[in-house]
């Protein structure tokens, strides 16, 4: 597992965030203090405080490089 931090500040955010996740076959979770939520769910992630980053765990080793590319813009 890896975790990186984050910051989904605006709604357009959230949804290029879900929408750029979502084409990856790994699972992600999205930790904000004691909650933990799915990271594909756009629910889930409007339930957190987006004032703050936001740590997210990458279940998984596949791909993992082109994640981490993915996730470059949307890093803390």
């Amino acid at each position: 597992m890896k975790t990186v931090t984050i910051s989904l500040d605006s709604i357009d955010k959230v949804k290029a965030f879900v929408n750029d996740i979502t084409k990856f076959d790994t699972d992600f979770d999205l930790v904000s203090g004691r909650y933990v939520i799915d990271a594909k769910s756009i629910m889930g992630i409007f339930s957190l405080d987006l004032s703050k980053p936001i740590d997210l765990n990458i279940h998984g080793d596949k791909e993992i490089d082109e994640i981490l590319a993915v996730l470059e813009k949307y890093k803390a």
